[in-house]
């Protein structure tokens, strides 16, 4: 690994992406990653920016889709942010892998929020719409014909989304390398740093992304991949 981090290291996999991945540590992950998810993610800032404003024609509850939702804490925090605010707000909230989805719905119920293990062209064939799509630290994941395909199914889903992913830099990985010590019995530590090294820059995920869609910084070490029709 170049301490630069010049390259991609796009042919890298999370452990806990590997089918036979130790089901104890993954689980440990799944409870670990809302400390992850609610201090370092940035979603305050993108809910009370992007979605607090939204009002519907007819003040129906304002829908969200959560592609990649893995463990469910960014769903479970959007709709207690948006609860708290007085506004009505429904998330589903989908993952493909079927360990992620379990866990997911095994969570205490949170009103305005279900889960569904599907991809995200299931629901296109649905027909299924909402008023956004967003996913937290999912495009990292994908190979190139992935990451076409989830923005082209956003584009049909919602007229807004916003793909919140890390920015690739030796400053994020040697500061995640020192907060994650703490994190024990589980991939955190190890795949957030392998997550690093395979995220973007923004001038190559701009590259990488089709017209109509644009790469805003949203903080020292986080990116969003944002459509916005009309």
């Amino acid at each position: 690994m170049g301490i630069l981090l010049r390259t991609r290291a796009a042919g890298e996999t999370e452990q806990m992406d590997r089918a036979d991945c130790d089901a104890r540590l993954l689980d440990n992950t799944y409870r670990q990653f809302w400390v992850i998810n609610r201090v370092l993610s940035g979603w305050r800032r993108l809910y009370n920016k992007e979605l607090r404003t939204i009002i519907t024609p007819d003040r129906r509850p304002v829908t969200v889709l959560d592609i990649g939702s893995g463990g469910g804490d960014l769903a479970v925090m959007l709709a207690r942010w948006a609860a708290r605010d007085g506004k009505q707000m429904h998330v589903t909230g989908i993952d493909p892998d079927p360990r992620a989805a379990a866990f997911a719905n095994q969570r205490v119920h949170t009103p305005g929020v279900e889960f569904r293990q599907a991809h995200s062209s299931d629901l296109v064939r649905e027909r299924a719409r909402f008023d956004v799509v967003i996913s937290n630290h999912v495009l990292h994941h994908l190979d190139s014909g992935e990451l076409r395909q989830l923005l082209a199914d956003s584009e049909i889903l919602a007229g807004k989304a916003l793909h919140n992913d890390l920015v690739r830099s030796p400053a994020a990985f040697a500061l995640f390398s020192a907060a994650a010590l703490p994190f024990r019995q589980s991939y955190i530590r190890e795949d957030g740093l392998t997550s690093i090294r395979r995220s973007y820059r923004p001038a190559e995920l701009a590259a990488s992304a089709p017209p109509g869609w644009s790469v805003e910084r949203s903080s020292a070490f986080h990116q969003v991949l944002t459509f916005r029709r009309g």
